[in-house]
């Protein structure tokens, strides 16, 4: 019997927020409006989301002995994440962000430090820990790790979902091959592909690797999807329309519903609308975290929309 229903080893961030009316020219001075932190990262925000929506999960990265480790951890136990499997490394540190949200616009500048930041070593990876999950999450952080990672998956039936932001490695492809449940967004999904349309960067990334199911997100778009519920097809699903606050961590938010779907045995199709639901609430709140919903709001707001 497995441990956990999902586990991720990958990116971890302390996010410090500070909203202004409009983001400022250079050489401006500008009123803050609020302050707050917030735990953030792929991997972070994707457990804490799937947690709150009912999975069991766990996070297996290396953290530090500093204050900014000792928070993340905290905050991770706090959301019910099992962290036991952290491996603990003087020096270590999660991603250090600086969040200006700008008000009026209703976008984001992230300024971020990962100078501290160290992947899980290849060593400790191995059949005994992927062996305890249903399902692993995957980022950027430590390619040729997580590729390793992806491939103890792959031998023992653990199925694998990738949220991945940066194609500078010569082995990005190959990891993202590896991948059962690859949701990718629009920006990055068209630097890869070099196709701009979404549904276009679907098409070739599922015709390049079939796999059970390719998503590209585009914001207020909506998502396309390829799956094997409907093989060949490119299906559109949109977005649901929100007020929204603040886009910070929805991405992370839709990887984690969507696992924490999975896990619960829905169709992928029914994984991909949950899990927009679960993003679109998280977009009504500032912060990466603060708004993502539990599974009884995310219900709550698809019957809603069911009877209009």
């Amino acid at each position: 019997m497995p441990s956990w229903d999902i586990f991720g080893c990958g990116i971890v961030a302390v996010d410090d927020f500070i909203t202004v009316d409009s983001y400022p020219p250079p050489d401006a001075k500008t009123p803050v409006l609020s302050k707050i932190r917030q735990g953030g990262g792929l991997t972070g925000t994707t457990l804490v989301a799937a947690s709150r929506l009912g999975a069991k999960c766990a996070y297996g990265g290396v953290l530090g002995d500093d204050s900014l480790s000792e928070w993340t951890i905290e905050e991770l136990e706090r959301e019910g994440v099992d962290c036991g499997p952290i491996i603990r490394q003087a020096g270590a540190q999660p991603f250090h962000s600086v969040i200006i949200v700008d008000r009026t616009a209703k976008t984001r500048n992230i300024f971020y430090s990962d100078a501290e930041v160290i992947p899980r070593p290849l060593e400790s990876i191995n059949e005994s820990l992927i062996g305890q999950t249903r399902l692993l999450f995957i980022d950027h952080l430590g390619v040729e790790n997580m590729l390793y990672a992806a491939g103890i998956a792959k031998r023992i039936g653990i199925p694998t979902i990738a949220d991945i932001e940066l194609c500078e490695h010569p082995q990005t492809g190959a990891l993202m091959a590896q991948i059962d449940y690859l949701i990718l967004s629009a920006s990055f999904a068209a630097t890869f592909t070099g196709k701009n349309d979404p549904a276009h960067a679907v098409s070739h990334l599922a015709a390049q690797t079939p796999r059970t199911c390719t998503i590209v997100t585009a914001g207020d778009q909506g998502c396309w999807y390829a799956c094997g519920e409907n093989p060949g097809d490119i299906l559109h699903f949109p977005a649901f329309a929100v007020q929204v606050v603040d886009t910070t961590g929805c991405g992370d938010v839709f990887h984690g519903a969507y696992a924490a779907g999975i896990t619960s045995g829905l169709p992928v199709s029914q994984c991909i609308r949950f899990a927009s639901a679960a993003a679109a609430i998280k977009a009504t709140k500032t912060g990466g975290r603060a708004g993502i919903p539990d599974r009884a709001a995310v219900e709550q707001f698809l019957n809603e929309r069911d009877t209009v």
